[in-house]
């Protein structure tokens, strides 16, 4: 019988209980309900089995070191000897070597390579993966947030389902399996096995359950999906093979709160608006707007604008007249204790930062985004938990701080502006609601009424609504 390092709960117990000796499985379980741990049990439990000898576990890059620093060492027994590397993108001659003893096939101890899933697009990743599991072929390969290959065209998603073919066992870790419709799910279930979900190929899959149509823009014409259908029969597939937990299911949370605060724009703003989203239409009529990511380009430009600035075609930044910054202290000042601000934009980020210094004292305020030195994010986030520091607010990109960091000292949460990104959204609302609160957590969404701040609102919430459906679960109260 299994002896776990750390007491699971129930639900992960039972989830070891019913899936350990799975070649494939997929744990979708919500952020903050130990899904890491659950991973590290099962290839604990093979090892002693005698079943595996190996495993590569890969995690984006904002979270494969936790793999390392925290999740190996708290849960991974300390009766089974083992070798950890991670990968370094910098391949030097030390870790060269240590990469060589890992591989070698003669070990008896558990082998672990970790590694970020950018590298897997790389030459140097791929192949470091593919013979890391070639030599060992008693092995597991775990995909940590799967999402990061959900895009089947991608280069990492191409080798991450290649080299998943080399594994013995499988394993894929998301909270959230669908961030923008149910075709995310293939490659991940195309990772664990492509005979999982019954379809020779993505588009037999897409034509099972998305309604498609074909679309003419200008001079060009391609195929929309304008639907989604038979989605109760792709949930019943995945119950096959997958786990779901939520946190209100198992762990003793206190709730969420949702609100809006709305900042209606400035004539300045309006102007700068309408003007944008008729050049915007006129690029779209002509199709000079062909790809999504032009798209996008200008549904960021028009929410740069609601946030009160714009980037000229010279590169820099015109501040416009707003109410934003004023809404956000008038948000602030309603709210006690510690507060996390999130903000796409490093120009926002930067002027909230300085604002709130000067609001409410020196020091009171930090930045925490892509360009933050990787010594000093660890230490920002220990004085942010401390709640004797000084730093009451905390400022940052979602795509940076939002994933892997616990922020519980936190009881609000003031989202500046949004994205498209359900994932990003989630990941960023779990840093401060998950094991550790004590508190219920207040989340307001600053938003410019008629426009695509609103837009956002509601697609992200549209979104929610399909995932549950494909998931099985009853849909939840989500700014409403």
């Amino acid at each position: 019988m299994y002896e776990f390092q750390t007491a699971p709960y129930a639900h992960q117990k039972k989830i070891f209980d019913n899936t350990w000796g799975a070649r494939n499985h997929a744990l979708f379980l919500e952020m903050g309900t130990g899904k890491s741990k659950i991973a590290i049990d099962t290839l604990a439990a093979l090892y002693e089995a005698g079943a595996v000898n190996t495993a590569l576990i890969v995690a984006p890059k904002g979270v494969y070191g936790n793999w390392v620093m925290k999740e190996l060492p708290q849960h991974l027994p300390r009766r089974i000897l083992s070798k950890i590397v991670q990968w370094q993108p910098n391949v030097t001659k030390k870790f060269r070597e240590a990469l060589t003893e890992l591989a070698d096939p003669s070990h008896t101890d558990l082998h672990i390579l970790v590694m970020n899933v950018e590298a897997l697009s790389t030459m140097k990743g791929s192949a470091s993966a593919f013979k890391f599991l070639k030599m060992n072929p008693d092995n597991m390969f775990i995909m940590d947030e799967s999402t990061s290959i959900k895009n089947r065209k991608a280069l990492r998603t191409k080798n991450a389902v290649k080299a998943a073919g080399l594994a013995k066992y499988r394993r894929i870790l998301t909270g959230s399996p669908i961030t923008r419709n149910p075709m995310d799910l293939y490659s991940q279930c195309d990772f664990l096995s492509p005979k999982l979900l019954g379809f020779k190929s993505f588009f037999a899959y897409q034509a099972r359950y998305a309604i498609v149509r074909r679309r003419a823009m200008g001079n060009r014409s391609f195929q929309e999906i304008t639907g989604y259908q038979r989605l109760d029969e792709l949930h019943d597939k995945l119950e096959r093979f997958s786990s779901r937990v939520l946190k209100e299911d198992c762990l003793d949370l206190p709730e969420k709160i949702y609100t809006l605060r709305r900042v209606p724009l400035s004539k300045e703003q309006l102007s700068a608006y309408v003007q944008m989203k008729k050049l915007a239409l006129a690029r779209l009529e002509k199709g000079e707007l062909s790809t999504t990511t032009s798209v996008l380009t200008q549904i960021m430009r028009l929410q740069e604008i609601c946030c009160g600035h714009l980037k000229t075609d010279s590169g820099e930044i015109e501040t416009l007249p707003n109410k934003r910054m004023d809404e956000l202290l008038a948000t602030i000042d309603e709210m006690t204790g510690k507060v996390i601000v999130w903000a796409t934009w490093v120009y926002d980020i930067e002027r909230i930062v300085k604002k709130l210094n000067e609001q409410y004292g020196e020091g009171c305020a930090e930045a925490f985004y892509g360009a933050t030195p990787q010594e000093d994010r660890q230490e920002i986030v220990s004085r942010f938990q401390d709640p004797d520091s000084d730093l009451r607010f905390f400022v940052a990109n979602p795509r940076t701080g939002g994933y892997g960091l616990t922020l519980t000292a936190a009881t609000n949460v003031i989202y500046w502006n949004n994205s498209y990104d359900l994932e990003t959204r989630i990941q960023s609302e779990d840093r401060a609601h998950r094991i550790g609160q004590d508190h219920h957590v207040l989340y307001v969404d600053l938003v410019s009424p008629d426009t695509v701040d609103e837009k956002i609102l509601k697609a992200l919430k549209a979104k929610i609504d399909i995932a549950q459906t494909v998931l099985g679960e009853e849909s939840r109260q989500w700014l409403l």
